[in-house]
């Protein structure tokens, strides 16, 4: 069906991710080392393979369409995993491409927003949500608003890309490890003054707090009063304790749930819809048949869901991000009108707050899977598939390491570590701030790395600005995109004009 013998490869999931190297592509060894002519013949390939995937799918309806949002998945974060995915198959890492970065379709987003030049999750999935940008720290609401203030918010609410497709005939979900109340998944299906307000626990502090709905009881509320379809079809991530009362214990740790209101939301949700289902651990969700499940709640941690690192150690265990989109589009797939599919990698931005640049790095390779997986159970040709980040961190590749250095150690050319004004090693990997890890004592003087394993899963990098917990970076971000209506995704684009790119694409809009 397709010429593109690169778009070949993309579309055989039998594949491994090794065949999508650079080397195979230009049909010489894995661990050659490229020519000048290679290279030249390399760029040569790539533009004539953009000139043929041109307009190919431009005037196509996208009956499907499913949006990745890597949580704080900056350039370099990609260029780092890019680089780790590849050293962990053995290769020197930097030829490596992650899965979606094959797309043919590329673009930058200015992340800004209303208020900030360095925007958070709330105002940035906002504006991708619903074609607005909006204030910082607010949820699917107009900067109209005063945050922590319910009484603003009433006439402010804006309708999001998963409401109009509800309403549109279509199915619905959102996936993510974050918490299901967190900001990137809330803002889909749910609308808030403060990005905070999960549970009705977390109304101290805010303004006429009663007369708005906590963001979990909206989850389960959505389409209940029928404007808005038939609520979500599948709502699979973590935030258990928000939907438990304080009454309850938590099915898996010695703990309760967050409620005051003594309401228990997943059996609301269970009472609500018809062929439906709640699953708290992967046993459970393996056992669920897509084809006699209508609607799937999974709520799989109290919080945030493991990092990727982490999951095969938890028990009872928990599914991967890969597992939890299969699931999803087999659910959203049987819906003859397509569907709708916000799937968030939300643990990538945790983990960079924290300085942890391993786990960030291991939960973009998870993503770059889900995002395999989800192109190899859909018809291109139909469906829209966006992948790009909220906002950035201030997460830092340098050093001139030799090709090759791991990009988790120290930087070193022919295997010997380079050394700092300070006569101290150094790791390729930093952040501009963060939890001073830096510096040692009086923090006149870095930290001595010469005898720690900076490939440790629990290795917290260095940091310039001492900071209680690392921030966001304002650069722009990469969007990648593929399948119908993918065209629309180019140049440098406002944040906002992703989600008239969804409408486009879906004709939602149109009679």
């Amino acid at each position: 069906m397709h010429s593109s013998r690169k778009y070949q490869i993309l579309s055989n999931p039998g594949l491994g991710a090794s065949l999508l190297s650079l080397s195979l592509l230009l049909d010489f060894p894995i661990h050659a080392q490229p020519t000048p002519e290679d290279w030249f013949e390399s760029g040569r390939q790539a533009i004539q393979e953009n000139l043929s995937l041109r307009h190919q799918t431009a005037t196509s309806r996208a009956r499907n369409i499913i949006l990745f949002v890597g949580d704080g998945m900056g350039i370099s974060t990609v260029t780092a995993a890019r680089i780790l995915e590849g050293q962990l198959r053995g290769e020197s890492g930097e030829e490596n491409e992650l899965f979606f970065e094959t797309f043919p379709n590329v673009a930058l987003s200015k992340t800004y927003s209303t208020n900030f030049q360095v925007a958070d999750s709330a105002g940035t999935m906002t504006a991708m949500a619903t074609g607005v940008k909006t204030l910082s720290g607010v949820i699917s609401v107009n900067d109209r608003v005063v945050r922590g203030d319910c009484g603003s918010q009433h006439g402010n609410e804006l309708m999001t890309f998963l409401e109009r497709a509800e309403m549109g005939g279509l199915s619905t979900g959102v996936v993510s490890t974050a918490r299901l109340t967190h900001a990137t998944p809330a803002a889909n299906y749910a609308h808030s003054v403060d990005r905070n307000f999960e549970s009705d626990a977390d109304a101290i502090g805010m303004a006429d707090a009663g007369n708005c709905a906590d963001i979990a009881r909206q989850l389960v509320e959505f389409g209940a009063s029928g404007t808005a379809g038939n609520g979500l079809e599948v709502a699979l991530g973590g935030g258990r304790s928000n939907f438990l009362a304080t009454t309850q214990a938590d099915p898996e740790y010695s703990v309760s749930g967050a409620r005051l209101d003594g309401r228990d939301l997943p059996r609301e949700w269970l009472q609500s819809h018809s062929n439906s289902a709640y699953v708290w651990n992967k046993s459970q969700f393996d056992r669920i048949e897509p084809a006699r499940t209508e609607h799937l709640l999974g709520l799989f941690e109290p919080s945030h869901m493991q990092y990727e690192a982490d999951r095969d150690d938890d028990s009872p265990s928990e599914p991967s991000l890969s597992e939890m989109t299969a699931k999803a589009i087999e659910i959203l797939s049987k819906n003859a009108s397509g569907f709708y599919l916000n799937v968030e990698a939300g643990r990538i931005d945790h983990a960079h707050h924290g300085i942890n640049p391993q786990r960030a790095l291991l939960d973009t390779i998870a993503l770059s899977d889900a995002v395999r997986t989800a192109v190899a159970m859909v018809d291109l040709s139909e469906t829209l598939i966006v992948v790009t980040a909220d906002h950035s961190h201030v997460f830092t590749i340098a050093g001139y390491p030799e090709r090759g250095n791991p990009i988790l150690g120290k930087t070193a050319v022919d295997g010997q570590a380079l050394l700092a004004a300070d006569g101290l090693p150094y790791t390729t990997l930093g952040y501009i701030n963060g939890p001073a890890r830096g510096f040692s004592g009086t923090g006149e003087r870095r930290r001595d790395l010469s005898a720690t394993d900076t490939t440790s899963v629990d290795f917290q990098a260095d940091v310039l600005v001492p900071l209680a917990s690392e921030t966001h970076g304002g650069e722009d971000v990469a969007i990648y995109a593929i399948g119908a209506g993918s065209d629309l995704i180019r140049g440098v684009m406002e944040q906002h004009e992703i989600f008239h790119v969804l409408m486009q694409a879906s004709e939602l809009d149109q009679p």
